[in-house]
């Protein structure tokens, strides 16, 4: 099923805004606004009032067509091979939901609260290991016995690289990933267009596209020296928009022709084509973010207060936000890349040669702090996006037991 462009761009839109935000630890960071979006848009679909407008406005449609769209995106997202979608909903026995709202939701998507936290918890729990595959195994949600309704979404992402790494130690002039050996992974192509150079306001961008066998490509983005990661981030988003011109690998000169990026002639022992070899990382990221301490950026400044109702299109009861919360995780290895993010509401790679041939060789090293963005190939929708700082340590391997 196809989605909408201007829903796609309305999503990536709101993954930029949140990399401007998003707090980078040095574990790194992860996130997923195609998690988000989907809820928010119910969510509008239901206001009134400011919570309605500032909803609206953060999912880049009119409040009467969000439900629509939230339905084509979900629809459209779970007929993408490798990526599972969910999206649930759990009310209070007592919550009375109107029928035209209801509607606009899966057809098995309600359960019931029993309004004991410590029950209602250990079963959203069990639905987040379902959907995820256990890769996330708690909903990142607050009850109490207060709560009248949650909505959550679950997004799992899965797929192998087309042409593996190989994994090796990482050599790197990054002093901090120097401190301790670090898995790199490496491998050699000869198709160069995979890998480019942007121009944008805050500095060069270097993009290289790791492509997945079910059309589920991971694209890493490595800046200049001092750029934000909301700046290399959101770089990407405009280079998928189409928004800057990309010089692919082709059309390079030599020298260092952006971060992290090399082109120069080599001497081989016989006649090669030019190739691109490539270093990277291993990673494994993870983190929780807590959506109402950057409320305006989701719109729920409004929502947020319990004086009185914000969504009679939800029901008659008077709800308001009490938490909005997600957990993220992807994993990047040699053989491919998963990633998981739960969204929930509450509302409350000898001898001297006879060197005599010449190639042309692209060096492109990802081997200090970048960003991330998984996304669908033929859509451009990305699914999750993130910032690596921390990579996965090199194995230690106990020789004397493989004697």
């Amino acid at each position: 099923m196809a989605v909408a462009t201007s829903t796609v761009r309305a999503v990536n839109d709101l993954t930029a805004q949140w990399a401007d935000w998003a707090d980078v630890s040095e574990s790194g960071t992860v996130f997923s606004a195609a998690g988000v979006w989907p809820l928010l848009a119910h969510l509008a679909a239901g206001a009134d009032g400011v919570a309605r407008g500032e909803l609206a406005e953060t999912v880049g449609v009119p409040a009467r067509q969000a439900a629509y769209s939230a339905r084509e995106l979900l629809a459209a997202m779970g007929a993408m091979r490798g990526l599972d979608t969910a999206l649930g909903l759990w009310t209070n026995r007592t919550l009375e939901l109107k029928g035209e709202w209801e509607a606009g939701l899966p057809p098995d998507a309600h359960g019931v609260l029993t309004g004991d936290p410590a029950v209602d918890h250990q079963a959203l729990d069990a639905w987040t290991v379902k959907r995820t595959g256990g890769l996330i195994d708690r909903m990142p949600v607050t009850l109490s016995e207060d709560t009248q309704m949650v909505l959550a979404s679950a997004l799992t992402m899965r797929t192998e690289w087309l042409s593996p790494f190989h994994e090796v130690e990482l050599e790197t002039a990054y002093e901090p990933w120097v401190t301790k050996p670090r898995l790199g992974l490496r491998r050699s192509s000869a198709v160069l267009d995979r890998v480019g150079v942007a121009d944008t306001p805050g500095g060069c961008v270097t993009e290289l596209r790791v492509l997945g066998n079910n059309a589920l490509d991971v694209h890493l983005l490595l800046g200049e020296q001092g750029m934000t990661s909301g700046q290399v981030l959101g770089a990407g988003i405009d280079i998928l928009a189409g928004r800057y011109a990309v010089a692919r690998g082709p059309q390079l000169p030599y020298g260092n022709v952006g971060p992290g990026l090399r082109v120069e002639k080599v001497r081989c022992t016989r006649p090669e084509p030019p190739s691109l070899e490539v270093t990277t990382v291993a990673y494994d990221v993870n983190a929780s973010h807590d959506l109402l301490k950057l409320h305006r950026l989701f719109g729920l400044t409004a929502a947020r207060d319990t004086s009185r109702g914000h969504f009679p299109g939800i029901s008659d009861f008077p709800l308001a936000i009490g938490s909005a919360e997600q957990s993220a995780m992807a994993k990047f290895g040699a053989l491919g890349f998963e990633a998981a993010a739960v969204t929930a509401f509450s509302a409350i790679a000898g001898g001297l040669p006879d060197l005599r041939y010449v190639t042309t060789r692209i060096s492109a090293a990802f081997d200090r702090p970048f960003g991330f963005l998984a996304l669908h190939r033929h859509t451009r929708l990305v699914l999750t996006a993130g910032w690596v700082t921390d990579p996965l340590p090199f194995p230690e391997y106990d020789w004397e037991d493989e004697l």
